[in-house]
């Protein structure tokens, strides 16, 4: 009978501790998938089509709050960010006309991609796949003043941070669309080949050969979380901003007279980065003299959240110009007046138009000390179009805040 006994419980520890055991590797198993799915950032292409980027914006979309995301920085969290958007947009692709599946009409490839939908953000993002280049098909000839905008998802097919780098090339070519012209440094003319991943780096080139380089290790895009990128090229120099923070200030990278033609992603391995909200803008605000001596601002560097009226602190570069000059010059009011493109319900656009205004005078105040009763708000909604709302860079001209001076 003891040896029954014995043997019974002998047994009995062996079956609790089996089943500890497989607990044990279930609870790490399930982790990790947890783990994967939250670091792939899973595209969801058919079963979410209301979340097809319908909604109107005026600038880079952020994440919806019942996302895995944080809340957006505060405005006053980039005070070191001094990017100013240029004075007039000259392409724009929120991929918003493009149907889920399908790849852009204004841009071209020796690889592949589709515009597709995500779980985690709203609005139609463009997925960059296999190894290849992608580039806008549109002809470029930029002046010497210009900026770059998009919001990027890092993404990759594998898990590891080291597959989701990718290139962003800007250079002068003799035939912009000849993808194998200088090779390995792109172009005959010179330019610059920037990779972003687990690092940054930037290697820029001439005619006679690479003339600099450098990389910022702790300029990381994890995999799966939205970033906002912005080069902004003033003649020879250049600088590049990942969200808030300057990780590039390059006073000589171009030569005298150098003029950018082309631009492109660079892919290999396993990277497959999104991008929306594409926005080149050229030329220098002038707006000092727009404001104070013209009378009138129009400004496109000023972002909104989408289909809402919180200003996105992207802006503050912008918005820091403007209040300077109004401090400067305390005797003058101005009024602020929001504008929207065609898309969606009349009322609802002059509604949001002013709420954006006021939004705008709410910031402008409170952040930067203008005094309140210098500044007057109104919203035109779509009333008082500056271009015909029939593609994006038009509505992109469309969706402005005006600064008039009374």
């Amino acid at each position: 009978m003891k040896k029954l006994i014995f043997y019974f419980g002998l047994i009995l520890v062996m079956i609790t501790s089996s089943i500890v055991v497989k607990a044990e590797i279930d609870g790490e198993q399930n982790a990790k998938n947890q783990a994967n799915n939250k670091a792939g950032s899973e595209v969801d292409q058919n079963n979410n089509p209301q979340k097809s980027g319908q909604d109107k914006q005026s600038g880079p979309s952020e994440p919806r709050t019942d996302t895995v995301q944080t809340s957006q920085p505060s405005l006053q969290s980039y005070s070191k960010f001094d990017f100013v958007p240029g004075a007039k947009v000259i392409f724009f692709d929120d991929f918003t006309e493009t149907a889920v599946g399908d790849f852009p009409p204004d841009w071209n490839t020796n690889s592949s991609g589709e515009v597709v939908t995500t779980n985690f953000f709203p609005g139609k993002w463009f997925k960059m796949k296999g190894s290849g280049s992608i580039y806008p098909d549109e002809a470029l000839k930029l002046p010497d003043n210009y900026t770059i905008e998009y919001d990027i998802i890092a993404s990759t097919e594998d898990e590891g941070i080291y597959a989701s780098e990718f290139g962003f090339y800007i250079y002068s070519a003799k035939n912009p669309k000849d993808l194998t012209e200088g090779g390995s440094a792109p172009g005959l003319k010179g330019g610059i080949k920037m990779t972003f991943g687990y690092r940054s780096t930037y290697g820029a080139y001439d005619e006679t050969g690479y003339t600099i380089d450098g990389a910022k290790n702790d300029a990381v895009m994890e995999v799966g979380k939205k970033y906002h990128l912005s080069f902004w090229v003033q003649k020879t120099r250049l600088r590049v901003y990942l969200d808030q923070n300057k990780i590039f200030d390059l006073p000589k990278v171009f030569k005298p007279g150098f003029q950018c033609n082309q631009m492109r992603f660079e892919l290999w391995r396993l990277s497959n980065p999104m991008i929306s909200n594409f926005r080149i803008a050229a030329g220098l605000p002038d707006t000092r003299n727009k404001l104070i001596t013209e009378g009138k601002l129009v400004s496109y560097g000023i972002y909104f959240d989408v289909n809402k009226d919180i200003v996105k602190p992207e802006s503050y570069g912008t918005l820091k110009e403007i209040s300077a000059i109004l401090n400067e010059v305390p005797d003058v009011k101005v009024k602020i007046v929001g504008h929207t493109d065609a898309d969606g319900d009349d009322n609802k656009n002059k509604d949001l138009s002013k709420r954006r205004a006021a939004a705008v005078k709410a910031e402008l105040v409170k952040t930067f000390g203008v005094n309140t009763d210098r500044l007057e708000i109104d919203g035109m909604g779509e009333s008082q179009p500056v271009a015909p709302n029939d593609t994006p860079v038009n509505k992109a001209l469309n969706r402005r805040v005006e600064f008039i001076k009374l």
